[in-house]
């Protein structure tokens, strides 16, 4: 017979897990307010610090296939955030740029970080938030390994 599968709650895996459910739901709260899902803010903060990018070129930089670009771009351009325009240097190209409604709302998305922040280091010790750092990006290098490996798999 089968033993139900038992959650383990001091794991890594699962306090990565946990920590990443709610700090999505608290941004998701806040994001809500400025018309944006998370994960939208990922982008136009990217385009916030170099407007007018290719959307090839997003995904790159924010990991994600060019079908999942498209329909981001497409959502955030919908409700007015972003525009798309087609490169005047490569008629192929298909840039992304901010609108004035899409400048204001990485103001605002930097405003929800800023609170996302105070919320989730409450009682975090300079130390201990270095420490977090320092090991989630040796974890996130990891991962990106594995992916990357798999891709390499896969061709």
């Amino acid at each position: 017979m089968n033993q139900p599968f038992n959650i383990p709650d001091d794991t890594a895996s699962f306090s990565i897990f946990a920590l990443a459910r709610s700090h999505r739901v608290l941004a998701a709260q806040l994001l809500r307010k400025i018309g944006l899902y998370p994960g939208q803010e990922i982008m136009l903060m990217q385009l916030g610090q170099k407007d007018e990018q290719s959307q090839n070129s997003l995904g790159n930089k924010l990991r994600i296939d060019h079908s999942t670009v498209a329909k981001s771009v497409k959502r955030l351009e919908d409700a007015g955030f972003v525009l798309r325009k087609r490169s005047i240097k490569d008629k192929r190209i298909t840039n992304v740029v901010l609108t004035d409604k899409g400048k204001q709302a990485v103001t605002e998305i930097a405003e929800v970080w800023e609170l996302l922040e105070k919320v989730t280091l409450k009682d975090v010790s300079e130390d201990e938030l270095r420490s977090f750092i320092s090991i989630s990006k040796k974890m996130t290098v990891n991962v990106e390994r594995f992916l990357d490996a798999q891709d390499e798999e896969l061709y």
